[in-house]
Order: structure tokens, then C-alpha cells, then sequence
């Protein structure tokens, strides 16, 4: 005999420097992040509807998302979240993976911030030529 679950997947996304863990339990379609619902800690509509993404491409919306995410800024949170939704909703039903890869929410994006370099302001900003 097996045991019930209450979570129904799980899974860890990344972008930039942020880290999501999303647990996926029978609900409404509600997120909460970070014991906020969405709306409150995605204040800005484009992240709101980066983070809603993977539910909306699935065409599921009976999962609650229980959402923890730190590191990084608004941006790179929504898309660590996102990673993470789309991962657990893989893990929950694999038939969901090539509609998830097609659209391009299975790959991590590695885009990080560049070092600066000694000798530049920035990572490729140079001090102001003189010739004189």
C-alpha cells in the first residue's frame, strides 16, 4: 500500500543568482511565495506573468504553488520561479516535458552578471582614451 502524498511534485529553478523551491499541492491555481500570495510579492505585471507561465502553457490550474525563493533581484526571482513550476509540473506528469522544452521553460538561463576586469570600470567599460 502506498503512502498519500500531500505534495504532488517539487522542483528547484534557477536564473541569475536566485534559487526557487516550488512544492505543488491540490488547490485553486493560488501561488504563494515566500508565505505571500503572488501579487504581493510580484508587484510588477511582467514577473507576475513570467512566474504564471508553466501553468498556462500546461493548461493546468487545480495546483497551489508553495513557493520559496531567495538571492537575486525581482527579475532573476520570477525566473528561478518559473524554472521551478515547470520542472515540478514535469515531475508530476512527464507527458508535460516537450510542451515545457518547446517553449523553452526546461532550460536553465545561464546568463550571469560578468567580473569586472582590473584596469576597466566595468566589465568592459575602459577608463576615456587621451591622446594627449
Amino acid at each position: 500500500m502506498t503512502t498519500p502524498r500531500t505534495s504532488l511534485g517539487g522542483g528547484v529553478g534557477k536564473r541569475k543568482t536566485a534559487v526557487a523551491q516550488v512544492r505543488l499541492v491540490p488547490g485553486n491555481g493560488q501561488i504563494v511565495v515566500n508565505g505571500r500570495p503572488l501579487e504581493a510579492y510580484f508587484p510588477r505585471l511582467t514577473d507576475q506573468i513570467i512566474v504564471q507561465t508553466p501553468f498556462r502553457v500546461a493548461g493546468v490550474s487545480n495546483f497551489t504553488a508553495m513557493v520559496k525563493v531567495q538571492g537575486g533581484g525581482t527579475s532573476g526571482q520570477a525566473g528561478a520561479v518559473r524554472h521551478a513550476i515547470a520542472r515540478a509540473l514535469v515531475e508530476y506528469d512527464e507527458e508535460l516535458r516537450s510542451v515545457m522544452r518547446r517553449n523553452g521553460l526546461m532550460t536553465r538561463d545561464a546568463r550571469i552578471k560578468e567580473r569586472k576586469k582590473y584596469g576597466l570600470k566595468r566589465a568592459r567599460k575602459a577608463p576615456q582614451y587621451t591622446k594627449r
